[in-house]
């Protein structure tokens, strides 16, 4: 007798496959084993694991050939008897083997997988509330609803029927949209972080760009980096791409290029705003010259290769109002009304330098740190105070007081130094040969009696003391007053001499003040003692150098801002005198007579 071996499968659309043949013979093997005669790849199933035997009264004998048993008819057995006239069923991993005698006397032997989760649903569903809930597509609609109602409909029309928030950076203000939180595509930057809550502050009209003027309603100390015309012409042209972009952006209501959401993105999380790059800045600067003819600014693009010379603000004559910009390659000589020899004090083997050291205040050699102090920024320096920096060598001990102490010239005035100088000369006048004198209350010999005639000594000292060769003049330059009285030049120099970038002292304080100025060998005060560019390229190079112990990579936003009238560094304070009008002496010898006719009036 014959055995009839049918195979049903599925194919992915479900649709069943059947296969049958015949094996003509009284045993079969069934494993996982290909060459058992019904082959079933599972790993569930052994090598050779079932073996069934056709016995002499037609009944099989199925027996387990392996370790592991069967199932048979819903029972795990290791052997058993099935009988074809009525059927059954042989259970190996997820193959279900059925066992029937066919109309021709055969025995058949049906094969099929079933899925292993099949009526786990069934044996649940008794324990389940799908029964009293709605059905999934009525839960859909519902949950829609309500995502509509709750995050569309609900913010719209708190937005169409509240009184608008006004801007504030504080954050102490609660924005009027309802659920408009929900509608955020991430957190706002660490500067923003105050306005979370509050929408409205930056997103006035709904779905609309943030516009220029609500971010210049806080912000309205910063600036353009150039007017807006001007701009525009200095920008390279678009690509085509980036036009049709900007095209369609402009259509919904994003301002252009140059606005501000171009460059200042929000809700990128709780980060700094990143400095632009290197490209940002050199795609205009490189070739401006061909846009913009007019402009006094030079091509700039990478600051190792590509970078104009440094022009720094000075004074370039005396008691002038304004400082100019020096031109590009000259070397520059400052008007600043003083006289100093910087190699003088910078000598360490000089006499500044011994006097130094014989003092507590110093006990070394003069160095700049000695007279220049940097403010708390690290970007300028105080001013340099005479009483601080300078009296220790220059002394303006005038004589003995009354109480048996010192009396010091006040220092910054002309007007208290002739005070001063009055006070002292203005005693009784000693007399000119010895005689006798006349007694009583008022007699010559009494201490009442006084001077009351002019100080004409004053005078004189005052003019010793202005004029060339006084002590005044070790430092300051001698000149004339509107009416001609002796007087001094003003001190007259700009607070910042580089004031188009950004520069910090404390970052340079592994270098020694003279690797970038020439103070040790400056014999004159009118040397402008400025670094070159040459200086700072020994560490400093383009952004795409690459970086060592030296070689620093620095990029156009290390040293320079876009908005540059509201740059930390663009605030220029001049020390400038009161009346500009000044004019250097004439060169004429010192005479007492000279000095007593300039005093009468």
């Amino acid at each position: 007798m014959a055995f009839l071996i049918r195979t049903i499968d599925f194919t992915a659309a479900g649709r069943e496959i059947v296969r049958d043949r015949v094996v003509d013979q009284p045993r079969l093997t069934v494993g996982r084993a290909a060459e058992n005669d019904i082959h079933l790849p599972d790993l569930a199933v052994e090598q050779r694991h079932v073996g069934i035997d056709l016995a002499a009264d037609g009944t099989l004998g199925v027996r387990a050939l392996g370790t592991l048993g069967f199932g048979l008819d819903g029972r795990v057995v290791t052997e058993g008897t099935i009988d074809p006239r009525t059927g059954g069923e042989i259970a190996l991993g997820a193959a279900r083997l059925a066992v029937t005698r066919e109309a021709d006397g055969n025995i058949a032997i049906t094969i099929r997988q079933v899925i292993a989760d099949e009526g786990k649903m069934d044996a649940l569903r008794g324990f389940a509330l799908a029964s009293k809930l709605p059905s999934k597509r009525a839960m859909s609609w519902i949950f829609a609803a309500a995502i509509v109602l709750l995050l569309l409909a609900l913010p719209i029309a708190s937005h169409l029927l509240c009184t608008p928030a006004k801007p504030d950076p504080t954050g102490k203000t609660e924005g009027a949209v309802l659920m408009d939180s929900a509608w955020s595509s991430g957190e706002l930057s660490l500067k923003h972080h105050s306005l979370e809550n509050n929408c409205e502050s930056c997103h006035v009209a709904a779905f609309e760009s943030v516009q220029d003027e609500t971010c210049l309603s806080c912000h309205k100390d910063i600036a353009d980096h150039a007017q807006k015309p001007r701009l525009a012409k200095g920008m390279p042209p678009l690509s085509q791409g980036d036009a049709l972009q900007w095209s369609i952006a402009e259509g919904f209501g994003k301002e252009g290029p140059l606005g501000c959401v171009a460059c200042h993105s929000e809700h990128e999380g709780p980060v700094r705003t990143q400095a632009a790059s290197e490209a940002f800045c050199g795609d205009c600067h490189k070739d401006l010259k061909t846009r913009l003819a007019d402009t006094d600014l030079a091509n700039a693009h990478d600051f190792g290769k590509d970078h104009p010379q440094f022009r720094p603000l000075y004074f370039a004559s005396f008691g002038a109002a304004k400082p100019v910009r020096a031109s590009a390659g000259t070397m520059p000589l400052e008007r600043s009304g003083l006289v100093f020899p910087h190699d003088v004090h910078m000598n360490p083997r000089g006499g500044a330098a011994r006097m130094a050291v014989s003092l507590a205040q110093y006990g070394a050699p003069l160095e700049c740190k000695d007279c220049h102090a940097p403010t708390a920024d690290k970007v300028t320096f105080k001013p340099v105070e005479m009483e601080q920096a300078c009296e220790a060598c220059h002394s303006l001990v005038s004589g003995r007081t009354a109480g048996g102490g010192f009396g010091k010239l006040r220092h910054g005035s002309v007007k208290n130094l002739a005070e001063d100088l009055a006070r002292i000369t203005s005693g009784p006048r000693p007399a000119l040969a010895p005689s006798r004198q006349r007694p009583g209350q008022i007699g010559s010999a009494s201490p009442y009696r006084a001077d009351f005639g002019r100080p004409v000594r004053a005078y004189i000292g005052i003019s010793n003391a202005l004029s060339t060769g006084g002590v005044c003049t070790e430092c300051h330059l001698p000149t004339r007053g509107p009416t001609g009285q002796a007087d001094l030049m003003p001190v007259n120099f700009p607070e910042r001499f580089l004031t188009g970038g950004y520069f910090s002292h404390a970052a340079h304080t592994k270098q020694k003040c003279s690797d970038c100025h020439a103070a040790e060998t400056s014999k004159l005060a009118s040397d402008l003692l400025m670094p070159d560019l040459k200086s700072c390229r020994t560490c400093h190079l383009g952004a795409s150098a690459v970086k060592t112990a030296k070689i620093v990579p620095s990029d156009c936003a290390m040293c320079h801002a876009y908005h540059v009238p509201s740059g930390q560094w663009q605030g220029l304070k001049l020390i400038q005198p009161a009346a500009p009008h000044y004019k250097p002496p004439p060169p004429e010898k010192s005479k007492v007579a000279a000095k007593i006719a300039r005093a009468r009036p």
